[in-house]
């Protein structure tokens, strides 16, 4: 199942991370900007090409040390077509580069539409009886507010194509709480429920590494909740969001792991994407301090769980 592929991945690069790819024009380095501008002028076309410049070093500069690559849409779609033209090319370069790609869409809806998203962003669509694939991400991240039917949809893509999803679950936003804390059931809260139909909607998905192509997002900021959700879920695979600029340290996201040191992938986004801006280097060294940043990280957190499968 899709999942497998992140898993050997992880186990390949003895590491458990992935990089968010949330690029804004201030994070890109002047030189990359300018060179974009110049070339497409200063608008749109020029932005999107500027962002698919920046990710392509950052790619050429993890490829051999992190699994994966989580690009989150809204960060391309503000920059309109040429920033879902970014989008594309940044997920087929990220894939050729042999990275697992999540697409943080949090997409969710119901029926045909759900079905059109399916195929958006984990499938393919047909076009005068041709078969084009739009995005192609190896994941997606989807919103289970309108239940089953906002989740089935997918299902088969996930089934048929080798794909996989994340459904939130315990964010690791501050206000999470208002609505996923709320008991329902006879005391069970919001995000347990939901956590609990994850493992339902996976059931069938389960791959060789004991875990369904039906993931949960549990943020890095709640650790207790972190720790019970990996106790009560044992074949769902946990995106974690959190560490670093929103708080999430190493020893929160240790209970994540099952023993094998499987079971999780851990974001960052502004902490690689920004470090060269923190650590005060030239716009030329964005690529070295990202990697120096990410292997920090991996081992940091390796550190904790120990030596992956």
């Amino acid at each position: 199942m899709s999942f497998d592929r992140l898993i050997e991945g992880i186990i390949r690069t003895q590491n458990p991370t992935v990089v968010g790819l949330d690029p804004k024009l201030e994070y890109i380095p002047e030189e990359i900007r300018r060179e974009s501008f110049a070339a497409c002028g200063e608008n749109l076309q020029g932005a999107g090409a500027a962002i698919f410049a920046f990710n392509r070093g950052l790619i050429d500069a993890l490829c051999d040390i992190v699994p994966a690559v989580k690009p989150q849409c809204a960060y391309y779609e503000m920059y309109g077509w040429p920033g879902m033209k970014a989008l594309h090319d940044t997920i087929e370069y990220a894939q050729r580069k042999g990275m697992f790609v999540i697409t943080d869409g949090k997409r969710g809806d119901i029926g045909t539409t759900m079905e059109a998203y399916a195929k958006a962003y984990l499938g393919k669509t047909q076009v005068q009886g041709n078969t084009f694939i739009p995005f192609g991400g190896d994941a997606l991240t989807v919103n289970a507010y309108l239940g089953s039917d906002g989740i089935q949809p997918l299902l088969p893509w996930c089934e048929s194509e080798d794909k996989g999803i994340f459904v939130l679950v315990k964010t690791s936003n501050r206000s999470s709480g208002e609505l996923q804390n709320l008991n329902v059931n006879g005391g069970d809260t919001v995000y347990f429920t939901v956590a609990q139909h994850c493992e339902t909607w996976g059931a069938s998905t389960v791959g060789k590494y004991g875990y369904s192509g039906v993931g949960a997002v549990v943020g890095a900021t709640y650790p207790e909740q972190l720790r019970e959700l990996r106790q009560d879920l044992p074949t769902t695979f946990f995106l974690v969001p959190g560490y670093g600029a929103q708080g999430g340290g190493p020893q929160d996201v240790e209970a994540a792991f099952d023993s094998r040191g499987l079971g999780a992938v851990i974001n960052s986004s502004r902490g690689i994407l920004c470090a060269w801006q923190q650590k005060g280097c030239a716009g030329s060294e964005y690529t070295v301090a990202a990697r120096e940043a990410a292997i920090d990280m991996r081992d940091a957190i390796v550190g904790r769980i120990g030596k992956i499968g």
